[in-house]
């Protein structure tokens, strides 16, 4: 899995994420170790204090923690914090405006439902 280094995101944001993406994918389950700042910083050609900036996000978000002498893992409960941080995120990018756009055109709720469960069987 490789990070997505969108021109208009700081770099250190797509390590973030590249990490959070891989914690939820399984390819980094808890209580195992990810790459180092070294490791990112090389394989991605970027400055390691930029990786390290990505990383520290994750860990003053209590996603990741620090083992001494070796290295960075992923904290238990790490996948369930971030399924509700972007279920979060979900509704409010893309649940509450479709609402809102929806009685702005008069759908109901009934009819919104329903095609949202069309939008599912297509």
């Amino acid at each position: 899995m490789q990070p997505d280094f969108d021109p208009k995101k700081p770099l250190f944001l797509s390590i973030a994420e590249w990490l959070e993406d891989a914690i939820l994918a399984g390819i980094f389950a808890e209580e195992t170790q990810v790459p180092s700042i070294t490791e990112i910083s090389v394989q991605y050609n970027i400055n390691p204090a930029t990786a390290l900036k990505g990383v520290n996000m994750l860990v003053d978000s209590g996603l990741l923690y620090k083992k001494r002498g070796l290295g960075m893992f992923v904290a238990t409960g790490a996948r369930d914090k971030l399924l509700e941080k972007r279920q979060q995120q979900f509704y409010n990018d893309y649940v509450s405006p479709l609402v809102r756009e929806a009685r702005r055109l008069l759908i109901s709720a009934e009819e919104l439902h329903n095609m949202m469960e069309r939008g599912y069987e297509e």
